[in-house]
């Protein structure tokens, strides 16, 4: 995975960015193209608040999160927190589509049998 990390406004220390790689490393899926990480600081009349803006860039929609925080530590946990969960679900729905799928071709198995020959068919043989 490329992470690409930018700090608007300020010079990000070395610490910042390999705890950002850190974290973004434990993201479990093979299908990040890229991360594109934006830090940056509130305005001057709220000089606490640090936002922190990550982009997952993956086959198909991408996943963007973007969270505020006194510090950025917080706020990229927090980020990748959301990002986790995200991934998990756009999983679960893969998955569920796929559980789907192959119940249908289940049933279609079931009727074409029973149409071929009108005797009762096991479903450990369509399994098979």
């Amino acid at each position: 995975m490329d992470i690409i990390i930018q700090s608007l406004g300020f010079k990000a220390s070395n610490a910042l960015e390999s705890y950002i790689r850190e974290k973004l490393n434990t993201l479990k899926t093979d299908k990040i193209v890229r991360a594109n990480v934006t830090l940056y600081k509130g305005p001057d009349s709220t000089p606490e608040n640090n936002y922190c803006e990550i982009r997952l860039e993956v086959p198909g929609q991408d996943h963007f999160v973007k969270k505020v925080s006194p510090h950025f530590e917080p706020a990229v946990n927090e980020c990748v927190d959301v990002l986790q969960a995200q991934i998990v679900k756009v999983r679960g729905r893969k998955e569920d589509g796929n559980r789907h799928q192959d119940k249908l071709n289940i049933q279609d198995v079931l009727m074409q049998e029973d149409s071929d020959n009108n005797e009762d068919v096991e479903l450990e043989d369509v399994v098979k």
